[in-house]
């Protein structure tokens, strides 16, 4: 039942102490970064300054700004040092890329393979990942953590459906890490080639990467016929792997031994109850060759309160509930409006107004940037117009990295207002 069952069970005055301990330990480390060095001199914050977990409100916060305008500022150890790098889109379109020591990497396996242990994964399992692998951390995050739990894993990537589902008949795959969209959306694939999901021996799914529902999950179960159990987590603090649900999927599991969770007001900085959505703040606790300190996800979640019937003492949070920026999230990629506009407004062909329309269709989220052409660009002929298309689409998808609809159309047509712009219509709640 448990991968870790000293950690996982660890009475909560043990496990405060711990996390104090942790926490005094991880600040003495930070001040090998020029970056936090600097930060906590000014603030006068030193690890013996921290006689307990609510002296971590004496740390300054982190932001994704901080992370992508410092860089190596905030390696702890020399460059050489580091084994791994991983990177999320950011609203300039420069990368926030994370640091991992070849400690850290283990620390990271060995979180996922606790996680997938506590949904009843075991080493007999046959792990198929048909998450992205690069510098998205959810596919090589689950891969190392199902190799050390042990089971069968399957790299098989994202995309090519029909590859998938031979995958899963020709090796009898039982469990599936999958974008929740893109299991639905592969139903259709499972139907034209004659195959029911739940003939195969499938049993577990875990599926994150994408804001989901409730009836999105319980929809996946009855299709596939196993378990679905939603994960979080976010490459500034590792990746996959920070909060898990159990068994009793009633609220996932921080595993606060690695991290220190906060959940304040994102107005008035002030914490909050367990059971008020507020904005999640994180410090990493065992991550050594770049740890985050008080890091501001934007990420919109309550703690859940009350004790877990599965016997684990670490806190529970919510489904992530939103966010506080304009962040979207489309195939399990992040995109900001101000990456859309910094490729459409840098081609003079291009008019001043634009319009993006999220919309899903058969289970699959499309994105549809339609595009207002200069006029003396827009008179041009039909084959021009198409040329053009392919262009900006080109441009959109190295940018953004998931490959975008464009309608190109006449000046002036799309709607503007006295306001704010219009620039984004998601269209798929509705």
């Amino acid at each position: 039942m448990y991968w870790d069952k000293k950690h996982e069970t660890m009475p909560r005055p043990d496990l405060e102490i711990l996390q104090l301990e942790r926490l005094r330990e991880t600040l003495s480390v930070a001040l090998n970064s020029p970056f936090y060095r600097e930060r906590l001199t000014q603030a006068g914050v030193t690890p013996e300054s921290l006689s307990n977990l609510e002296d971590a409100r004496k740390i300054p916060f982190t932001t994704k700004d901080d992370l992508r305008s410092q860089g190596q500022a905030l390696l702890t150890r020399p460059l050489e040092e580091m084994v791994r790098l991983h990177a999320s889109s950011g609203t300039t379109g420069q990368a926030t890329v994370i640091y991992y020591t070849r400690g850290d990497i283990e620390t990271w396996a060995e979180l996922l393979a606790r996680s997938m242990y506590m949904t009843g994964m075991r080493p007999t399992d046959v792990f198929q990942n048909m998450m992205g692998y690069g510098l998205f951390t959810g596919g090589l995050g689950f891969h190392y953590g199902a190799e050390r739990l042990g089971a069968l894993t399957i790299p098989a990537g994202a995309g090519n459906s029909r590859r998938q589902v031979q995958l899963m008949q020709q090796f009898n795959t039982t469990a599936l890490h999958i974008i929740p969209s893109y299991a639905l959306y592969l139903l259709a694939t499972f139907e034209s080639m004659g195959v029911d999901p739940r003939d195969l021996p499938l049993r577990l799914a875990f599926i994150g990467a994408e804001p989901h529902t409730g009836d999105v999950r319980r929809r996946i179960e009855e299709a596939y016929g196993l378990k679905a159990y939603n994960s979080y987590g976010l490459s500034e603090l590792n990746g996959p792997g920070v909060a898990f649900e159990c068994p009793e999927q009633n609220g996932l599991h921080l595993w606060e031994d690695h991290f220190l969770l906060e959940v304040i007001d994102p107005r008035t900085l002030e914490p909050l109850s367990p059971g008020e959505v507020g904005e999640v703040v994180l410090t990493n606790l065992s991550r050594r060759g770049m740890p985050v300190l008080r890091y501001r996800t934007r990420d919109l979640a309550a703690v859940e309160p009350g004790t877990c019937p599965c016997g684990r003492s670490h806190r529970r949070i919510s489904r992530i509930q939103g966010r506080t920026d304009d962040m979207l999230i489309l195939k399990g990629v992040n995109i900001f409006p101000m990456q859309i506009e910094k490729v459409l407004l840098a081609m003079p062909e291009v008019g001043t107004n634009y319009l993006v329309e999220l919309s899903r269709k058969n289970f699959n989220d499309l994105m549809l940037v339609k595009v207002e052409v200069q006029q003396e660009f827009f008179q041009e002929d039909l084959k021009y117009l198409k040329s053009l298309q392919k262009k900006i689409t080109n441009a959109l998808k190295s940018e953004l990295l998931v490959t975008p609809l464009v309608e190109l159309v006449e000046p002036m047509t799309l709607p503007r207002s006295e306001g704010k712009a219009l620039r984004i219509m998601d269209l798929r709640d509705k």
